[in-house]
């Protein structure tokens, strides 16, 4: 943009909003879905303030910006669909400051949104041995399918650590795996007595009988000794989940949900969930002490005679 087309007058809020995406798609080089991301949001803000007889983005001040925010949650927004908004308004107006359009940047005034996090929903343990039982044991895929299961409660490991697990990972006499997690970071594993008993039992029986003459160092191999996919242990898992009963939808990550709010719940250290989950932030962990909170407020809710409120 050149000083002359500053010189003639900021742009109206439509016009900003356009040569902004330009800047988007030329000079930061975002791809063409991003951009389109914007322009939809971006859109929302012309359409509030074009609605409002606002020309100017100058008079785009901090109030109007809130009421904007108010309006999207009228619309029937989600939280993060709003935050999203505003990181675009955010955007704009910072650009639009570094030009010299504005003077002041309302949005450097206003708070970011706070998310509130997402809840994990953990298996309940009935739930857990229903999954459990689901597989067919004497198949060797159904064995394979009960240890993975078994190994993923116990262990809590990505789904991503458990399918690329390599058999010489497992050391049987002290019961650890030692997994290579996010940013090739090795960690300690152990697993309970259990998932050895499932393990002992796979590398002895099942496993052999599924490779055949096929040679391979996987632990859990799929077809011609190769690992699975995450999709395919996902189809897995669901799988079990229907034949178990379980209501909803349950995916790999659910049992590490599981195994982490099982442990928080009986009392085990978050910092020690943190390193057995291989989490870098403890920050990360301490969702799990949310779900914990939350699930105490229940059974008070539905099991203390006043604990519904109102009534009676």
């Amino acid at each position: 943009m050149t000083a002359g087309a500053k010189g003639a007058g900021a742009p109206r809020i439509e016009r900003a909003v356009d040569l902004y995406l330009d800047h988007l798609k030329v000079e930061r080089n975002l791809a063409p879905n991003t951009v389109s991301a914007y322009a939809r949001d971006l859109e929302k803000l012309a359409g509030y303030t074009r609605a409002r007889g606002i020309e100017d983005p100058a008079a785009l001040d901090r109030q109007v910006l809130l009421a904007f925010v108010v309006h999207l949650g009228r619309l029937g927004l989600g939280a993060r669909s709003v935050a999203r908004h505003q990181s675009a308004v955010r955007g704009l107006f910072g650009w639009l400051a570094r030009e010299g359009w504005v003077s002041v940047d309302p949005t450097e005034a206003m708070s970011r949104p706070r998310l509130g996090r997402t809840l994990p929903h953990p298996l309940s343990l009935d739930e857990v041995e229903a999954l459990l039982a689901a597989p067919d044991r004497e198949d060797p895929r159904g064995q394979r399918d009960f240890t993975m299961l078994e190994v993923m409660y116990s262990t809590g490991m990505r789904v991503t650590e458990l399918v690329t697990l390599d058999a010489s990972q497992f050391h049987p006499e002290l019961g650890v795996f030692i997994v290579r997690g996010k940013g090739s970071k090795e960690r300690m594993t152990p697993c309970g007595g259990r998932a050895q008993e499932a393990l002992g039992t796979w590398l002895r029986e099942g496993r052999p009988r599924l490779l055949g003459d096929s040679a391979s160092s996987v632990l859990f191999p799929g077809r011609r000794g190769r690992a699975l996919t995450r999709q395919q242990f996902w189809n897995i898992v669901k799988k079990y989940a229907v034949l178990a009963g379980i209501p909803g939808e349950i995916s790999p990550h659910t049992l590490r949900h599981s195994f982490a709010t099982h442990l928080v719940t009986r009392g085990a250290d978050v910092r020690l969930v943190q390193v057995l989950l291989g989490h870098a932030d403890i920050s990360t962990t301490q969702i799990y002490t949310h779900v914990t909170r939350e699930r105490l407020k229940q059974v008070v809710k539905e099991n203390h005679p006043r604990g519904k409120g109102g009534g009676g």
